[in-house]
């Protein structure tokens, strides 16, 4: 039939209430129909393809079959709101709030201290709340399950599993707890009851929480209930403005449907479909919804196996081989297994619990995880079409090409048929990722062999892989040259060479990282070796002449450890005196934490529409060095909804922004610089009309020569942004010639992406007269912004007020770039006189607002036998991308940090930012400091790697000691430094440690061990003195409340809370007095940015200040009537005609840094740190697990211990990304490829250490901050660095078992790519390098 032309009325209910849509599109996601319909803001965009978890909803729908309710997680902006027909949703909101109560998971993940930034916060929640209705006593592995699709960019995760934890059911008795689970170590061991632990401040404490009781959940609409059970159904179509959605219910319609549109794709879970609409702009004029044709999700059981319905969802599947493994002999459930392994982990809960297996099999991804195991294990698939029912046998021949099957268009998969494996029939399954859980793997594989009884000749072998071509792919030659021969090493052995020669890629393969994945192939085949050796021995107890000798213990292969122990978070308590309601020192919860929990916190993009508010989208340029010949914009004026395109001639005021005497263009007219530079900006009445008019833009580019790209080709073109700086102490040329030994080396470190939760977001509001704007805007700087503004409009800046009430994380990336594309934003609202709001997608705000410098850094280190270095002469070089922004400014602070903490007599060191045709790069968290440390631990490793000592010893010999000066002629005392490192290496037992890791590589050769302790110094403020200062405005109203404003941005480090805390002491007045509503230029003008780890100090004495001259205006009042109340000194002051307002004023330190001389005190005091890391490296695939870290740092007296940690982990687990993990990647032609967290991976759940403590050092004091305490923002994210040195010790300890020793390259992130190639095993050898410069390669190395 065809779709009829009327269309259907949608029926949904969102937390309980009924919602009826008669005009449902096909094309709105449930996110945007939360958000903007129906003003349900506590669901986040956060990339807007599946991959964050920001937008996690639960979905419930009742099954009619087996009249049961069921409760799954799915990601909000991949769901169509016409899939939603019959369901019920919960978001958020629908759980709790602070105005009815709030739920338990609400209340643990925020007093936890699991909510920084708070816009990952929903989504944790709600994935959470999803695994307590289906399982109201989870254990450790389902909650990390739950959270694995959910990321979080503040807080390094642990305590978000902190207060999850929580959940897990507590006593011994229960089958539940670990230990009872076959686990030695409990996970909640940490939580000892003797009485020292008794006296140790904890973060937080468990027995306030309210009980989770199941009884007071929304039910399920009885409705609902009924309309499922109700007789007919009808087809349902929904027709949008360029869409049109039919769902047929019978399997007859559904083939007629096909029939009669054989390109309408079926659409399950959205999971493929989705970002291919979404990303690549296809276009579906009818898609055909199968979810309610009930033969698609029959399950039927057969003696040789089990049919599964195509529909039914990845998650569904995994549950119901997980039912039959245990109910078959074993040996009949060898390929349930493998599929069992391979489903834990393909994508998240999320999308697992979504996306159909059907989809799954016919997208026919080259890498897709179940095909290859599916092939392997002789699967095959039902067919249905107009012709009548086939099966289909799933093997080499079924996979065409990219993305195609051999299935006809019409033909339609009604089911899969899995079979039980045969006695004597080995099934496996291996796959790598560039991230432990959730994400697309690298290579994957499945593999089958077949023994007769008795006997270790292989009579059938099926060897698939995915991710070595534009299919999954049969390795047939490899088979046949196993096929008939003992299962052996000499069998082995001559199949790799075979295999090597079947399975090619070019060193141009799309997704590139060519010799890893060849080497991939041959170390699965490899573990598939020895996991069916060690088989064969358990079938062959009690048989004669199999397999009887002994696997040496050496080479069996366990998998990397997964079990998490508990982590200390060791703190002082405050002194005994301290009065009750004095909060500072103490772990008060973030402020908004509940609000953010409950997803009532309103960020930039949850404010409401007002009336006739328009949306602007982006136009980027697309080649990275080119001159514009033409740009038409006509087509776009003509797409529905479309009401104006802004372009550089329509600024009224200034068209740059001007930096270091180098101007950037707001929007380009005449050339661009890079792909992703600003062209012209769409408005139109919705985000989508006015994405649409995006690609309706016409450009005519005239390409330009000379593009540069790297920073080898800009030291070719002499390409750099003036100044650059030298340095130098001692004399580093002669004090070579008389060392004992000189080494020269270098790293190359690649760059980073943000990643802040909340994209860039913006809001212009004409006030209507005397060109007045409010802006409110996701910034750091609010008066960066003001200015812009200001400037770009041709107004003064008393008529623009900024507003920032909260940034859904920032790390750097919300200044340089925020004012110009609020400058853009803000020439829309002034020309269409109405309000214009911008929020970047995740792929176009990465592409813009670039990140991280890469660096390449170099060194020659001159050193005595004994270890002590004389002199060290580095070299970095950042690439900086098109523009200047801040980046003359980090290679200052590259070359003012590279001492670390070693007292180098003479040193010297070079630094520049290259100019280049990438977008260009900005601060981050550590402005360059991670970078240049990197390369000095580096240096350090060297070293003790050409002497053979261990690196700590290296550190020690050359740590400053006693009354130290830096190489910029600072005087400082290293006493607490000195401290942090004894105590580092105590607290985590480090000698008795490595000694463990060298026995661990002793007794293993496929895995290795590896332990690193990394010191750090790091120098808090700004070295431009007039940035030091901050303002303050203090109002206390007749009531007794207090209203401070700062000139602080919050974006998660907490320093409203830290404000509140500092006012109610000097205020004496309890914490709930005081609220803090939004940082606004109005109340606090011309302020600094909340960055450099200094905008507690600042804006902390500026409280001070204000509270201070207050407090001291009431005292006369306080002596009148010394035993009144707060309330009644208040009154009595306003009767008395008391001011009861101050501004406070904080003039901070006059740091400078003179180059010319090359002294300084670019810094007020230093932080502290130290840290040591322990890894387990699988040296076959370069996978890792980070087993214990433990942190010591010097931060003086906390102001707020909860805060403080937070910030610690957070900044380490980042720091771990960027070492360990991030890799951005650009194309040839300067486009970047890792557009979203589907390529590019931030760590998750997954990657946090096993167990990780964090230690506040005790008894300090800094004179040089507020009460005492000390930055903390950015220090540790250095220490990050601790994983990839434990990863180079663990790989050096596998290079030596290969005769290997002495320095080696190992260039950062140390992805598994790198790590494994670094091993040089017997099948990283057996690859033939590519020649350099051979070919064109799918990447630019950066």
């Amino acid at each position: 039939m065809s779709p009829g032309t009327e269309g259907s009325a949608l029926c949904v209910f969102i937390n309980g209430e009924k919602v009826t849509e008669s005009h449902a599109d096909p094309e709105t996601m449930l996110l945007s129909f939360l958000r903007e319909k129906l003003r349900l803001t506590g669901t986040k965009y956060g990339c807007g393809g599946g991959g964050c978890g920001a937008c996690t909803v639960m979905v419930s729908r009742y099954q009619p079959a087996t009249k049961t309710i069921t409760h799954y997680a799915a990601n909000a902006c991949l769901l169509p709101l016409c899939q939603l027909h019959g369901a019920a949703v919960t978001t958020v909101e629908g759980i709790g709030s602070t105005k009815t109560r709030i739920h338990p998971v609400q209340e643990r993940i925020a007093k936890a201290h699991g909510s920084q930034c708070g816009f990952c916060t929903p989504g944790m929640v709600m994935s959470m709340y999803t695994l307590l209705r289906n399982k109201p006593l989870p254990t450790m592995e389902d909650i990390n399950q739950a959270l694995a699709g959910n990321l979080c960019r503040c807080t390094g995760y642990r305590p978000i599993v902190d207060g999850c934890k929580t959940f897990c059911q507590h006593s011994q008795t229960e089958t539940n707890c670990c230990r009872a689970n076959g686990g030695g170590n409990c996970c909640l061991d940490g939580e000892d009851d003797t009485e020292e632990a008794k006296d140790k401040p904890q973060l937080f404490d468990k027995k306030e929480f309210l009980p989770l009781d199941p009884t007071q959940e929304l039910i399920f609409p009885p409705e609902l209930i009924l309309m499922a059970e109700g007789k007919s159904l009808q087809t349902l179509t929904f027709k949008g403005e360029r869409m049109t959605w039919v769902s047929p219910t019978t399997l007859e319609e559904l083939v007629q449907l096909k029939a009669s549109n054989p390109k309408a794709p079926l659409v399950m879970g959205n999971t493929n479909i989705g970002p291919d609409i979404k990303f690549k702009g296809v276009l579906h004029p009818l898609i055909i919804s199968p979810t309610r044709v009930k033969e698609l999700f029959e399950i039927t059981q057969t003696p040789h196996g089990v049919w599964v319905g195509a529909g039914c969802s990845l998650s569904e599947v995994q549950s119901l081989l997980e039912e039959l493994v245990p109910q078959s002999p074993e040996e009949k459930t060898e390929l349930f297994k493998a599929l069992i392994h391979q489903l834990r982990n393909l994508g998240s809960q999320q999308i697992r619990n979504v996306a159909s297996l059907g989809g799954n099999i016919m997208s026919a991804y080259p890498n897709s995880d179940l095909n290859p195991v599916l092939a392997a294990g002789s699967c095959k698939l039902s067919v249905i079409s107009n012709g009548g029912r086939r099966e289909v046998p799933l093997n080499q021949d079924f996979f065409v090409s990219f993305g195609k099957t051999i299935l006809k268009p019409e033909e339609i998969v009604v089911s899969a048929f899995i079979p039980f494996s045969r006695k004597g029939e080995i099934v496996r399954a291996f796959r790598h990722a560039s991230r432990k859980q959730s994400s697309f793997a690298t290579v994957t594989t499945g593999m089958r062999v077949f023994f007769l009884e008795g006997s270790k000749l292989v009579q059938d072998v099926s060897l698939y892989y995915g991710g070595m071509g534009p299919t999954t792919v049969s390795a047939t030659k490899t088979c046949a040259a196993l096929i008939g021969r003992p299962w052996d090493d000499e069998t082995l052995s001559q199949a790799y060479n075979v295999l090597l020669d079947e399975l090619t890629l070019p060193p141009s393969a799309p997704g590139g990282k060519v010799e890893f994945r060849q080497s991939l192939t041959l170390s699965f085949l490899f573990k598939f070796y020895l996991e069916v050796l060690q088989k064969l021995r358990e079938m062959s107890v009690g048989l004669q002449n199999v397999i009887t000798d002994e696997l040496p213990e050496k080479l069996r292969i366990q998998p990397l450890p997964t079990e998490s122990q508990p982590s200390l978070q060791e703190f002082q308590h405050v002194s005994k005196d301290q009065s009750n309601q004095d909060p500072v020192g103490r772990p008060i919860m973030h402020r908004s934490a509940i609000s953010q929990a409950t997803g009532e916190a309103v960020y930039c993009d949850d404010m409401p529409r007002t009336d006739g508010e328009l949306f602007l989208a982006l136009v980027t340029s697309s080649r990275a060095h080119a001159k514009i010949t033409e740009l038409d914009v006509s087509e776009a004026l003509q797409i529905p909804g479309v009401v104006d395109v802004i372009t550089a001639k329509d600024i009224p005021g200034k068209k740059v922004r001007t930096m270091f005497g180098y101007s950037e263009e707001l929007l380009a007219d005449v050339e661009v610089s890079c792909i992703g530079q600003m062209l012209c900006a769409v408005v139109a009445d919705t985000r989508a009309h006015a994405k649409r008019g995006v690609s309706a833009v016409r450009i005519s580019y005239e390409d330009l020569p000379g593009a540069i790209f790297t920073v080898e080709e800009a030291i070719e073109k002499s390409s750099y942004f003036e100044p650059r700086r030298m340095i130098e102490r001692g004399n580093v040329t002669e004090a070579l010639k008389s060392v004992d030994r000189v080494y020269e080396g270098g790293i190359r470190l690649g760059g980073q992406e943000h990643f802040y939760m909340e994209t860039q977001s913006m809001l212009v509001l004409p006030v209507g007269e005397e060109k007045e704007f409010n802006v409110y805007v996701s910034t750091q700087s609010p008066s960066f912004v003001q200015d812009a503004v200001a400037e770009t409009l041709n107004v003064p800046s008393n008529r623009v007020t900024c507003h920032v009430k909260r940034i859904g994380g920032a790390f750097g990336g919300k200044v340089t770039k925020t004012a110009i594309l609020a400058s853009i934003t803000a020439v829309a609202a002034w020309k269409n006189n109405c309000a214009v709001r911008c929020v970047l997608e995740r792929g176009d705000d990465m592409l813009i607002t670039g990140g991280r410098h890469p660096v390449l850094g170099k060194y020659k280190v001159g050193f005595m036998n004994d270890g002590r270095i004389v002199a060290a002469d580095f070299q970095y070089y950042a690439n900086a991308g098109n523009t200047v922004d801040e980046s003359p400014l980090v290679g200052e602070k590259i070359l003012l940090h590279m001492d670390n903490t070693y007292n180098i007599p003479n040193l010297r060191g070079h630094a520049a930012a290259c100019r280049t045709n990438l977008p260009s790069n900005t601060a981050f968290r550590g402005f360059g400091v991670p970078q240049s440390l990197m390369v000095v631990e580096n240096m350090i490793n060297d070293v003790a790697m050409v002497l053979g000592r261990p690196a700590d010893q290296i550190r020690e010999v050359n740590m400053y000691k006693g009354p130290s000066v830096t190489h910029y002629k600072f005087e400082f005392s290293p006493e607490n430094l000195l401290r942090c490192w004894e105590e580092c290496k105590l607290r985590s037992d480090y000698s008795a440690r490595c000694k463990a890791v060298n026995q661990f590589n002793q007794q293993n050769h496929w895995k290795k061990r590896g332990i690193s302790i990394i010191p750090i110094k790091y120098g808090i403020a700004f070295a431009e003195s007039f940035l030091n200062q901050a303002a303050a405005l203090v109002h206390i109203y007749k009531d007794g409340s207090v209203l401070v404003t700062h000139g602080g941005a919050e974006m998660g480090q907490g320093i409203h809370t830290k404000m509140q805390q500092v006012a109610s002491r000097e205020l004496h007045i309890p914490p709930s007095k005081v609220y803090i509503s939004e940082t606004s230029t109005n109340t606090v003008p011309n302020t600094c940015p909340s960055a450099a780890s200094f905008g507690t100090d600042a804006n902390g004495m500026a409280v001070k200040n204000a509270c201070q001259t207050l407090y001291q205006r009431l005292e006369p009042i306080r002596q009148k009537n010394p035993k009144g109340s707060w309330e009644s000194w208040v009154n009595a002051a306003f009767f008395e005609k008391i001011s009861l307002s101050a501004t406070g004023f904080y003039r901070g330190p006059d740091l400078y840094m003179d180059w010319d001389k090359m002294e300084g005190q670019p810094y007020a005091y230093f932080t502290y740190g130290a840290c040591c890391s322990e890894v387990e490296l699988d040296c076959l695939t370069g996978d890792y697990r980070t087993l214990r870290t433990d942190i010591v740092v010097d931060i003086g007296r906390s102001v707020n211990p909860s805060v403080d940690i937070g910030q610690i982990e957070g900044a380490f687990v980042q720091g771990l990304g960027f070492f360990t993990l991030e890799e951005l990647k650009f194309s040839p032609s300067g486009l970047l490829y890792t557009r979203g967290p589907s390529q590019y991976k931030v760590p998750a759940v997954c990657d946090v250490p096993l167990q990780f403590n964090v230690y506040l050092l005790p008894d300090t004091h800094n004179p040089h901050a507020i009460y005492s305490s000390k930055g903390i923002g950015e220090p540790t994210f250095f220490l990050g660095s601790s994983v990839f040195f434990a990863i180079k010790d663990a790989a050096a300890a596998a290079r030596s078992d290969s005769g290997l020793i002495g320095p080696f390259s190992l260039d950062s992130p140390a992805t598994p790519e790198r790590a494994c190639l670094a091993c040089a095993s017997s099948f990283t050898k057996k690859i033939p390098a590519s020649k350099p410069g051979s070919l064109k390669l799918w990447a630019l190395n950066i």
